[in-house]
């Protein structure tokens, strides 16, 4: 499949007879399998089919996972916070008159029923509310200094935390570590025996931590991603440059089930290099945990995994050099303290399921190492899901498709004294099925060997409790039935359904409802919801609220939560970023954030955006335009995504260059009054020298604002698009 194949095998089988006389040949191509020409005597062999790895297509396309953007779910009723004047309620995107020209507008509702509306092209003052408490919180009032007060104390508490985080950071950045080798000829044939198509999130985590782990100070790098992202595979990369150097590695995960399938998928990816590789967990017996140790304490071991079995006090690593720590909410602060503490050196390499909200990612970049996989896998297909009653004709065609294929399936139901009535229930459906049951009340070892029968297909459907919902890798189990959906939250169905669609086949998630239950209207958005949202990358938009302040209290600590609840997490995340960098001594962030109001007709139309989220998420990027690429990016997927943008569409876009253009001469913000265009800037240099250099006559009148005359330009055209083309001209940059 890659030339590092290739050359492997010309290593390999140099001393043969064959290679000897010149009957080996090595070419580079994509075949799913090998054949035999047998009147020209060519026998065809695959890279696969010598190493025994599945072949994969390697695909070219894919989709991008959504990172969370706690705006584009807006809809009307949701908690908004305002920048100036607090919390208030969305209550839709409605279109205005204004000067004679229509214009889209945001409402947002405050205390008292005052209301507040919002252009499009200022969306930037509006962020959702998530404050992460189940208390509702009261709506400001218009006026009012609760919100001042609230935001002076939220930027204090944010001020301090930034000074703590830089801190630690300089402290771990004055600690001497190990300095791994860089990578040699076996790291790079390792790199490429990859079967799949890197995803650009993989690599450039991949790139980050091997410069992490050759630099002199120990690592502490963060990988987050939602679930199937590629986590795995970064880890292996690192486990194998340190073992490459010379060191040991400590694989952490929080269950036995765990443990026993990433020592399977461990041993199948190095299987090809010497390096041994242990597992210290309950499915090992007391000698061979005692061999273990004693090859651990030797250094004959390269790498173990295990769960927290790996922490404990009569292991003794020979020579540790890297401590990879999966699911890491899932595990106590002193059993990671407990390693960190007795090899404070180490580099170590963090995975988390939790993703982690953009915004907080940006605030956090140049405090913590943070690499964020937004990217699935170039095979893996989107989740079929379907909500529907219990059907017996539906469920036996479900399962027989399934069982046709060679497949396996999960049976999730939550009640365990009728486990048994519903397994002779499925049985009397489909005769030819063999069901295996798993719950968390069952004794001692009796759960792990029916999760390894399982995974060794000596049966076809898992009935289990919700114990099988972190971390379980079976590609095999590709469809899933969930009795009693309705009970279950949002993000709990969206965790269950991760366990299907691990590899390149399609998956299926039948949520079932009772024939003849009635359903709350809260249990059907829900189901809805989970019904809707279920592409690559959904769980960054089903569990936002969740996720944000989950991922939020992982990284900042509970004493923060409450500067959230009273400004909403967008806007904590902002002032975090600004403190971070009032810290650092660096500049404050550049944005183009300049007031246009001019009489222009500038929207997206509803017969051409049709969908209202995808209306906010436009006008949301477009107010976020740094660069004029940004601007041409945008118009591309305009075209590509709804054909050929109409007048208003297009103004909107000429309006985004306006507001760079703006920028660049430090202005704050473009009005009208009858006879003028007013600029109010705040640099006075700058605006000398844009009345100098500009083609329209600019009069500046005081310290703060200046005009343009219109009396001699011709105004009168119904979309305001003279206004446009007069401002442009004014502020061009030649």
């Amino acid at each position: 499949d890659t030339p590092a194949d290739g050359q492997r095998l010309t290593e390999l089988l140099e001393d043969t007879d064959a290679a000897k006389q010149g009957r080996l040949h090595m070419t580079v191509a994509d075949l799913s399998g090998g054949f035999r020409l047998t009147d020209a005597e060519i026998l065809v062999l695959t890279g696969a089919e010598l190493f025994h790895r599945s072949p994969v297509r390697r695909a070219k396309t894919r989709t991008r996972g959504k990172p969370i953007d706690s705006f584009t779910q807006l809809t009307p009723g949701d908690l908004v916070i305002h920048l100036s004047h607090g919390i208030g309620l969305y209550r839709g995107l409605n279109s205005i008159e204004k000067n004679g020209q229509h214009q889209e507008h945001l409402t947002i509702e405050f205390d008292g029923g005052t209301k507040i509306h919002v252009p499009a092209s200022r969306i930037q003052l509006v962020q959702r509310y998530v404050g992460g408490t189940k208390n509702r919180p009261k709506l400001a009032k218009i006026g009012g200094i609760s919100w001042t007060n609230q935001r002076k104390a939220a930027e204090a508490a944010v001020t301090d935390m930034a000074d703590e985080l830089l801190e630690l950071q300089a402290k771990r950045a004055t600690r001497l570590g190990i300095p791994m080798s860089p990578d040699n000829e076996w790291q790079r044939q390792f790199d490429a025996s990859f079967p799949y198509l890197e995803t650009p999130d993989q690599l450039s985590a991949i790139e980050a931590l091997k410069v992490d782990m050759e630099a002199p100070r120990p690592m502490d790098r963060l990988i987050c991603g939602d679930v199937g992202f590629g986590k795995t595979e970064v880890a292996m990369r690192a486990a194998f440059k340190a073992v490459s150097s010379g060191y040991q590695v400590a694989v952490l995960v929080p269950t036995t089930v765990l443990a026993e399938q990433h020592y399977q998928s461990f041993r199948e990816r190095m299987a090809e290099f010497p390096v041994e590789i242990r597992k210290l967990s309950r499915f090992c017996t007391p000698a061979e945990q005692r061999e273990t140790v004693k090859e651990i304490r030797r250094g004959k071991a390269d790498i173990v995994i295990g769960t927290h079995r790996v922490a404990s006090k009569d292991v003794d690593f020979n020579n540790l050099g890297l401590v990879v720590i999966d699911e890491e909410q899932r595990f106590g602060v002193a059993v990671k303290e407990r390693l960190k503490t007795r090899h404070s050196n180490v580099d170590v390499l963090t995975l988390s399921a939790t993703p982690i909200p953009r915004t907080l990612h940006m605030a956090l970049v140049g405090v913590r190492d943070i690499s964020n996989l937004e990217t699935p896998p170039a095979e893996r297909m989107a989740v079929e899901t379907k909500v529907t009653r219990w059907d017996d004709k539906m469920l036996r065609s479900a399962i027989v498709r399934e069982l046709n294929r060679g497949g396996q399936m999960y049976f999730v139901h939550n009640r365990i004294g009728d486990m048994d009535d519903l397994a002779a229930r499925i049985k009397a459906i489909v005769p030819e099925l063999r069901i295996g049951i798993g719950h968390g009340q069952m004794v001692e070892g009796a759960l792990e060997q029916i999760m390894v029968d399982f995974i060794d297909h000596k049966f076809d459907m898992l009935l289990a409790t919700t114990i099988i919902e972190s971390g379980l890798d079976i590609p095999n189990a590709n469809t899933m039935f969930i009795d009693d959906g309705n009970r279950y939250g949002l993000s709990d169905l969206h965790q269950l359904r991760g366990r299907v669609g691990r590899y390149k086949h399609q998956a299926y998630c039948y949520l079932l409802v009772s024939p003849n239950k009635r359903l709350t209207p809260e249990a059907s958005k829900r189901l809805r919801a989970i019904e809707e949202y279920s592409q690559m990358g959904a769980g960054f938009a089903i569990s936002m609220r969740d996720l944000e302040i989950r991922g939020a209290g992982n990284l900042l600590g509970s004493q923060q939560s409450g500067h959230i609840a009273a400004v909403g997490y967008e806007m904590y995340c902002q002032l975090l970023e600004d403190a971070v960098r009032q810290a650092q001594k660096l500049p404050p962030k550049l944005s183009a954030d300049v007031d246009i109001d001019l009489p222009i007709e500038a929207y997206l139309p509803e017969d051409y955006v049709p969908n209202l989220r995808h209306k906010i998420d436009l006008y949301r990027r477009m107010t976020r335009i740094e660069k004029a690429e940004d601007v041409k990016a945008i118009r591309e997927e305009l075209e590509d995504r709804f054909g050929e943008p109409p007048p208003p569409a297009v103004r909107m876009l000429e309006l985004c260059e306006l507001r760079l253009d703006a920028a660049s001469w430090g202005l704050v913000s473009l009005t009208t009054n009858n006879r003028f265009i007013v600029l109010q800037y705040s640099n006075r240099s700058r605006m000398n020298q844009l009345a100098k250099t500009s083609s329209i006559p600019i009069r500046i009148v005081d310290h703060e604002k200046a005009y343009i005359p219109i009396k001699d330009y011709d105004m009168s055209d119904p979309a305001g698009k003279a206004w446009l083309q007069l401002a442009r001209a004014a502020l061009w940059i030649g």
